[in-house]
């Protein structure tokens, strides 16, 4: 290695972030970043004194990541613990010389601070439940300011006041919750409430962006970048977000090279280009908002665990509609007005329709509810919606029905794994929505998920709108 090359090598390492270990194929370090002294509770000249081997060996942190990239040839992960009582997140990689493991390169991000606003987090979560348990009221007037929002449950009303707590601070936000709960509408009031509030609130929906856009989207382009580039280039969703809020939902669509660039971006603060050299600083807040079960995916290696971990800093349920049915008659009374200053004319609802909108379970959430109120108001021949014996009353009867259809009675066959037997449910359900749905869009608005969600599943099961129920037994 040349002079510059060392001298490049030695300050990337000194002026680390994170914590950069060097270490021979045999397990003795040769280098630490000088920030690693305070997560292993050693100095940097004891450190590069002593071998991997023998950090564990006394406790100093467990497990190895580099042992095991020894012991395998492979570059690994692992969550690791130290002495000090840090709580680290470890990665490693090999490097090989002529076919021969020479070197293993490691750093580690510590979550120990993380862990410590999730607690706090947790225990103020905690503390509004018991006050409200207690029967203390939350007040809302002036105080939070909702706009839009529509909230009278007690139980989205701590949600609400949990998001004003957090707005100010410029903590990533995690929103988790099934598909059509609010979790853009909350959103973006968090971002109305957030010191950011004047600037750009970018909402970006990975499942919709089809993965060949995804780079190019995100993160924008040069001019001749690629065949078809536009000839100044073009600024990416990061770039335009800076200065105010970034938003992407459906964040558990993101493929997994992407994911590694997403990554870079909340840790360096910057951006490149395609087709740029030249990285370009970005500052926004990060809201992610997902209806899958990301740990999950961290399990089944379709989502990588330190971009979990830098998502979940401040993690933010919505609960179903069916569980917070104060709320729906707020709902139903905003969406009525939408539609009435839409359309010019001033509809009402009937007071038969309000015990059947209570007692629907909306498996679409909000979403479905305003669906199936746009629906009634379309159907409706005079002022008054779901009035007995006009149009929109048929409109009313069963909001959220189950077909009655063989797939009640769904059995999994002999032999079938769980995931056969749950591809074959969702197969049959597809088949019987493409028999009577005209879109996909609509059969999205039927299952309470995203089209490009449907269009991957029809895909995936060969189906397309106009199949026939016969065709589920192929």
């Amino acid at each position: 290695m040349s002079d510059i090359d060392s001298a490049v090598l030695k300050t990337i390492i000194d002026t680390a972030h994170d914590h950069f270990f060097i270490v021979e194929a045999s397990g003795r370090i040769l280098d630490v970043s000088p920030g690693s002294a305070a997560v292993y509770g050693l100095s940097r000249e004891e450190l590069c004194r002593t071998t991997v081997q023998n950090l564990v060996e006394r406790g100093v942190l467990s497990p190895s990541v580099t042992m095991e990239v020894i012991r395998t040839g492979q570059p690994a992960q692992v969550m690791q613990h130290t002495n000090t009582g840090r709580r680290v997140l470890a990665e490693a990689y090999p490097v090989f010389i002529d076919g021969k493991l020479t070197r293993i390169v490691s750093r580690s991000m510590d979550l120990t601070d993380l862990q410590l606003l999730q607690d706090e987090y947790a225990l103020l979560q905690q503390r509004f439940s018991e006050h409200l348990k207690r029967g203390g009221s939350v007040p809302l007037g002036d105080e939070l300011e909702l706009d839009s929002l529509e909230v009278r449950s007690e139980v989205m009303r701590e949600v609400a006041l949990l998001i004003k707590r957090v707005a100010p601070t410029d903590a990533t936000v995690l929103m988790l919750g099934e598909s059509g709960v609010g979790k853009t509408a909350f959103a973006r009031q968090l971002h109305r409430w957030s010191k950011r509030h004047q600037g750009p609130f970018i909402d970006v929906n990975c499942a919709a962006i089809p993965d060949a856009l995804f780079e190019s989207e995100m993160f924008g382009y040069q001019p001749g970048a690629f065949s078809g580039a536009a000839r100044q280039g073009k600024a990416g969703m990061l770039e335009l977000a800076a200065g105010g809020t970034l938003f992407l939902d459906e964040i558990g669509e993101l493929p997994l090279a992407t994911q590694t660039k997403l990554l870079k971006v909340i840790q360096d603060g910057q951006v490149t280009r395609l087709g740029d050299t030249q990285a370009r600083r970005v500052d926004f807040r990060l809201i992610v908002a997902t209806n899958q079960d990301l740990a999950a995916r961290v399990e089944s290696g379709d989502f990588r665990l330190d971009l979990y971990y830098r998502l979940n800093v401040i993690p933010l349920t919505l609960p179903p509609l069916r569980e917070r049915r104060e709320d729906i008659p707020g709902l139903a009374e905003r969406q009525l007005e939408r539609l009435n200053r839409r359309y010019g004319q001033s509809k009402v609802l009937h007071p038969n329709a309000w015990p059947e909108l209570m007692r629907g379970d909306w498996l679409g959430n909000v979403r479905e509810l305003e669906n199936w109120m746009e629906r009634a108001w379309l159907s409706a021949p005079d002022n008054v919606i779901g009035a007995p014996g006009g149009a929109g009353a048929a409109v009313i009867e069963t909001p959220s029905a189950v077909r009655d259809t063989s797939l009640a009675t769904f059995t999994p066959g002999e032999g079938q794994t769980l995931k056969q037997a749950l591809d074959a449910h969702e197969r049959a359900i597809l088949a019987e929505l493409c028999d009577y749905q005209r879109s996909t869009y609509a059969i999205a608005r039927h299952l309470g998920i995203s089209q490009p969600s449907v269009v991957r599943k029809l895909r995936k099961h060969g189906l397309t709108i106009g199949h026939r129920r016969s065709d589920t037994k192929k």
